[in-house]
């Protein structure tokens, strides 16, 4: 009989008693996905999308696989962790820059360049409102 056909090819009697889950391949797919996508967010962080939904499925996705790691499921936990890290900070830095445009937008200064665009009559008024604004901004 030939060892191809042996119904016991690739048995281990060293192996006997084990678990199933040992023989598996480590799952380091979350891992490198948070790394992956935690990057990308730390790029373009100051985009809704980039920052805030990129960073937050980083840092569940780094949260979840360094678990993995821990459970002996995974090995890549430094990647999992810094994916974790990078989604984590792309996600403050993108609340910063929204709260910051918000504020902003909100400001007194703002609302006295709009009222000012909206009554111009000419292209000469309008620049003049923005140099009035401009003028505010570096007063305030």
């Amino acid at each position: 009989m030939s060892s191809h056909s042996s119904p016991r090819q690739g048995w281990d009697p060293g192996t006997q008693g084990t678990t199933a889950t040992a023989a598996r391949p480590p799952r380091n797919g979350l891992g490198i996905a948070a790394l992956v996508l935690g990057l990308i967010a730390l790029v373009s962080f100051w985009t809704v999308f980039g920052g805030v939904v990129l960073g937050l499925v980083a840092l569940v996705l780094g949260i979840v696989g360094h678990r993995r790691v821990k459970r002996g499921e995974a090995t890549n936990g430094a990647m999992a962790l810094i994916g974790a890290i990078a989604g984590g900070l792309a996600l403050a830095a993108s609340v910063a820059v929204i709260a910051a445009g918000v504020s902003f937008l909100n400001s007194e200064e703002f609302g006295n360049l709009e009222d000012c665009l909206r009554n111009a009559d000419s292209a000469a008024e309008e620049r003049q409102c923005e140099q009035d604004f401009r003028n505010d901004v570096e007063r305030g």
